[in-house]
């Protein structure tokens, strides 16, 4: 989505910029409302929400863009910090290779999935010991890295996983993404003992959804073994539930977020299937049918909200909705340019490869190095490291004239490049960031944002620029 800069010269002597390209402009974005339009400076993400029959005052040489162009310089410079200025803080650690899914969107190779490689616990406490003298080299000392668990299926190495957790339960906050099966009361127990977030996967709320993309190699239903850990996880705060998006469930996201708030699901993600692999592309959903979809589901979850005085949070938009309001308290990193990958965080394979993230691990030219063999000071230098840290919104089209080019990130990388072409190509879904955006700004205007985002989110957020129109 790009939208034209309405002009309004200025004469020179003025000492002022004209929206000529070499100073602040604000471009209208419609954002589908009654009487509000959102107009942006897409360059440092600035925004405003003005009346419609304001529109035209708002963007001439009125009392908005003279205030902005007084902050214009310090919004530059905290987005450019936010996007290019980042250590890493977390690691994904993926204590396996191995999966006991054989679900159609996995951005793991099946091979891996059927007979990789398990890392040993030793080595696992070694990988932990080494990321732990990192850490203490680019954090503060009164903040602990988050390591999270991930897959392919993390409980499949459960002795070595927890054996890791007992040892650094004190310098790590830990968590675990898993597809429940092997998530007994056990298990659940010992993670629940060392406050350890636990997140489930989920994707329809009867099992024939859940089948129709998530299955055991065998092709057995685990539908109703996902439900019981769930029952099993009722009064835990530290657990949430992904679903992933595909045209398989789209009719099904309402009764879904339905499911999960009668369950006592605390926070949730509907997350758009990420299409790396080709086999993620065979139900990749429709743009438009996508966002309609979502949207529906998250105006269930507020009805929810309203009924009950319980809240369940949507995360991946509840991050669309901070990366407008309060862009440096966004949670997830995905949804900016360059994402995460490699700068807030990156992943660890079973062989002790390192990639920008999770999704590239398969995709081998990503490798950066190796944590046993390699400084990771290193390996952040390198071009596997580099091609994910340098992609920039700014320097390709259609991204670089895209008024909402901040506030969505153009991602996700891996399937840009493996799906797409290139780094310097849009991700799978540009049309279903573009009516999120829309919807965010249209609850903004209405007043309703809070209600969609964590309980406190604006605990120490400064407001830096507040101009009623």
């Amino acid at each position: 989505m790009s939208a034209a800069v309405i002009e309004k010269p200025l004469a020179p002597s003025a000492g002022r910029y004209a929206n000529s390209g070499c100073g602040p402009s604000l471009v209208p974005l419609d954002i589908g409302h009654a009487d509000y339009m959102a107009v942006t400076d897409p360059a440092t993400a600035f925004w405003a929400l003005v009346r419609k029959d304001q529109l035209a005052a708002s963007l001439g040489d009125g009392e908005l863009l003279r205030s902005y162009r007084e902050r214009a310089n310090d919004f530059a410079r905290e987005l450019h910090a936010l996007r290019f200025e980042l250590k890493p803080s977390a690691v994904y650690v993926n204590p396996t290779e191995r999966c006991n899914l054989n679900c159609t969107y996995c951005y793991i190779p099946e091979g891996m999935r059927r007979s990789g490689q398990h890392m040993a616990t030793d080595r696992l406490v070694d990988a932990l010991a080494r990321l732990k003298d990192y850490f203490a080299t680019v954090m503060p000392a009164d903040r602990k890295p988050r390591i999270i668990f991930h897959g392919a299926e993390p409980l499949m190495n459960q002795s070595a996983l927890f054996e890791a957790i007992d040892q650094f339960k004190d310098d790590y906050v830990f968590g675990v993404q898993t597809n429940a099966t092997l998530l007994d009361d056990k298990a659940i127990r010992f993670l629940a003992e060392r406050n350890v977030s636990i997140g489930l996967s989920l994707d329809g709320p009867l099992a024939q959804t859940t089948d129709a993309t998530r299955l055991t190699f065998s092709g057995s239903s685990v539908h109703d073994k996902v439900l019981r850990a769930m029952d099993a996880l009722q009064g835990y705060a530290s657990w949430s539930v992904i679903a992933t998006c595909t045209e398989k469930n789209l009719d099904q996201l309402v009764p879904l977020v339905e499911l999960f708030h009668a369950r006592g699901v605390p926070t949730c993600m509907l997350n758009a299937v990420r299409c790396t692999l080709p086999g993620a592309r065979t139900v990749r959903p429709d743009d438009d049918a996508l966002a309609k979809s979502f949207i529906a589901a998250i105006e269930r979850t507020h009805e929810l909200y309203r009924e009950t005085g319980r809240k369940m949070v949507v995360a991946n938009f509840a991050n669309i909705l901070l990366a407008i309001l309060a862009p440096t308290a966004r949670r997830l990193m995905c949804d900016i340019s360059p994402c995460g990958g490699g700068r807030a965080f990156f992943a660890l394979a079973p062989d002790g490869g390192l990639f920008p993230c999770s999704e590239f691990i398969g995709l081998d030219h990503f490798r950066g190095g190796n944590l046993f063999t390699d400084r990771i000071e290193d390996v952040l230098q390198t071009p596997a490291f580099r091609t994910v840290t340098e992609r920039n919104v700014d320097r390709f089209a259609p991204c670089d004239t895209c008024t909402i080019r901040h506030f969505c990130g153009s991602p996700c990388p891996a399937e840009a490049h493996e799906m797409n072409g290139g780094m310097d190509k849009v991700g799978a879904f540009c049309g279903f960031y573009e009516e999120q955006t829309r919807y965010a700004f249209r609850l903004i205007a209405d007043g309703k944002a809070n209600d969609f985002l964590w309980d406190g989110w604006d605990d120490g957020v400064e407001t830096v620029f507040d101009l009623a129109l």
